[in-house]
């Protein structure tokens, strides 16, 4: 069973920045395509950055040049950081892992394996 922990959101005014973290408890060498998505109340989820089994990297257009999607395989652990925040990018931050490949903008497949989530709030 996968399992991602996500961490390291908060709140950060206008124009700051944060790196947020997911652990997961995928095994050394094992392939999945991860990424990660935000959502807001009363919005459809949409997906932020994805990283395929070779490292190449997806973005938004949103955040594309502001984000950073980065995959640590010896620590098991996907980051995102994140610079130069906008308020418009206030969200709940899930990470996904997925056997399949993750095509932004579209969602990762109906098997794939979710975290909690972790709030960031950037203020004006």
């Amino acid at each position: 069973q996968v399992q991602l922990v996500e961490s390291g959101g908060g709140s950060v005014q206008s124009g700051g920045s944060l790196r947020l973290s997911c652990a997961t408890t995928i095994k050394p060498h094992t392939r999945y395509f991860m990424g990660w998505f935000r959502q807001t109340p009363g919005k459809e989820r949409e997906g932020v950055a994805a990283i395929g089994i070779d490292l190449h990297t997806t973005y938004a257009d949103s955040v594309r040049g502001r984000f950073t999607v980065t995959l640590d395989t010896d620590k098991n652990t996907l980051y995102l950081t994140m610079l130069n925040l906008r308020p418009e990018d206030t969200a709940m931050y899930y990470c996904v892992a997925d056997y399949y490949p993750i095509v932004l903008p579209k969602g990762p497949s109906g098997d794939a394996h979710w975290g909690q989530g972790t709030q960031v709030t950037v203020s004006s």
